[in-house]
This record gives C-alpha cells, structure tokens and sequence, in this order.
C-alpha cells in the first residue's frame, strides 16, 4: 500500500482553478519531493493531504485512509508529522518544555532527549524559544515535527535558515528517518537539497503535474547534450585539439556534445599519446535547477522569480 496515493484531484477558488486533474503516489518510507513555483498548486495539494483543505474532486488516501473525512482526521494527526515554513511556538518557553508539550499529544512519542540530540539543540535544551537563533528555531521546528514518530512527515522547507553544516546534518536526519520506514513528502527551493535526498520528485505548473520521476532523469537530463570542459595545455594550439571546441575563453575549453563517450575518448587517448595533461577536465549534464527552470519557466517569470 502506498503512503500516498492521489487520483484526479481537482481544487478550484471561485474561478480559478488551484489543481487540475493532479495524480501521484508515494512509496512507504520513500522521500518524495513535491515541486513548483508559486501558484503552482503545490502549497494547495501539500494541504489536502495533510486534512486541512478539503478537495473539489478526485480521490486522495493518505496511509490508507481519506485525508478528507472528519472522522479519520484524529486518527491521522496521530501518525503524520509536519514542519512548516513557520510554526508558532510561544517564545516563553524552553525548547524542552515545548518538545515535552507536543510529545503529550502522541501515543509513543520519541524520549525528549533523543529528539534534542538529533536535531542538534543538546546545548540549548534549558534556552526559551525566544533566545535561539533562525537557524536553531528550525531545528526545533523538525523536533516537534518528529516528537512523535509519525509514519509520515511533511517538509516544508527544511533547512531555510540552515548554515552549511547544520543542512547536512538534517538531510543526514531525514536519511535517517526514511531508513527507518518514515515517508517524507518534502518542498524545497534548493534542488541540491531535493537531489541529494529525493528518490523521485513531481513537478506542477499551473495546477498540472508537468513532470515526474527521479531526479536524475527528470525532463531526460539522463540524455542528451553534455559540456565537456577542461584547460588548455601549454604550448597547444586549439587547431591541435582533436575536437572543435564549442567555446574557447582564454585557456577554458568547453565541448558541447551529444555523444560523450566517442569524444571523451578522443580527446583522453590524444593527450595520452601528446603526454600532456588536461587539468581541469570536467564533464557536466544539465541540472535538476536548469530542468525545473525550463518546466516551470512561465510560472517563474510571471511571479517575479519567486519560488514556491
């Protein structure tokens, strides 16, 4: 049975539609990133799931049950996590006080110290709300998003605010959460972020799923053209190369190629028998942003270039 399973879904408000004929599923303990710039319908679907919005059409089962029925929704909120891109937390309180909280309103929630320990707030336990920095008080956003050891855990936006060492430490967290058996459903600007963490991701564009699939090969980014970059080596000529290159800028030469295996190979065995190194060889396929700017680019451009 999947975690998530969505057919048909349809929402409109008054005239506009929201989301439009939208299906996908998600696998149980499968990390599944749902994409899309403002407007897109994303923040709609994310709330259907979760029980708060109720749909127009279509059929929605969120861990077996419809999101939609008041009388699954205590059931539900039991078993779901969800980490916003703001919660109120009252700031008087202390990060243990407002873990220990929520944690009352689980069956089996998570021993309060591991969850402090697992989202890095071990020295800031006794520290109230309004003392912790951004970055802290996301962390403790996810805590109270796992307090109770949901079977299924929305992410909005996890690591906003984040430095760089405390974003790895929550993917390494929702890596750990997933090998665990919890399905994760994660919105994130950051496609490093997504394709690091993602096992498949559906794009929307104006309330369509435009694309879906993993990140690697979504929009065929597993396919097609590649750039083959490297320096120039000293005392060579770009007539000497046994490539045309595509662009030359100073001594960076960049290949565009359909075919990367035929010209690596002739560019690899040429320096081999020239005995000249080629420093700074690289070879790079468009990104998960360069496919999601192109599905989405209307969107993009007529919301001012805000993602959502």
């Amino acid at each position: 049975m999947s975690a998530i399973s969505v057919t048909s879904l349809r929402k409109s408000y008054k005239n506009v539609s929201a989301v439009d004929d939208v299906s996908f599923d998600v696998e149980r303990g499968e990390v599944f990133a749902l994409l899309g710039p403002n407007g897109a319908g994303k923040t709609t679907c994310i709330e259907i799931l979760e029980g708060f919005l109720r749909r127009d059409s279509g059929q929605v089962q969120v861990l077996g049950v419809d999101p939609g029925l008041r009388q699954q929704q205590q059931w539900l909120r039991a078993r779901i996590g969800v980490v916003l891109q703001e919660l109120a937390v009252e700031s008087f309180f202390t990060v243990r006080q407002v873990l220990e909280r929520n944690a009352g309103f689980y069956p089996a929630p998570r021993p309060i110290d591991d969850v402090i320990e697992l989202v890095g707030l071990r020295e800031k336990s006794d520290a109230k709300v309004k003392k912790l920095s951004g970055g802290q008080q996301r962390r403790l956003d996810i805590g109270l998003g796992i307090i109770g050891r949901p079977e299924l855990l929305f992410l909005d936006e996890p690591t906003t605010g984040l430095d760089p060492g405390a974003r790895r430490t929550t993917w390494e967290l929702i890596r750990t959460l997933s090998s665990e058996g919890t399905t994760v459903l994660l919105s994130s600007h950051y496609m490093d972020e997504v394709e690091a963490l993602a096992k498949r991701v559906a794009v929307l564009r104006r309330g369509h799923v435009v694309a879906a699939g993993p990140p690697a090969s979504l929009g065929g980014r597993d396919r097609g053209q590649v750039t083959i970059r490297f320096n120039l080596p000293a005392g060579v000529a770009p007539s000497e190369l046994p490539v045309t290159p595509t662009r030359l800028e100073g001594t960076s030469v960049e290949i565009n190629t359909n075919d990367e295996v035929v010209v690596l190979n002739e560019i690899t065995n040429w320096a081999l028998r020239q005995r000249v190194s080629l420093t700074g060889l690289d070879v790079t396929r468009k990104t998960l942003e360069d496919v999601y700017l192109a599905l989405t680019h209307e969107e993009t451009n007529e919301a001012t270039g805000v993602l959502k």
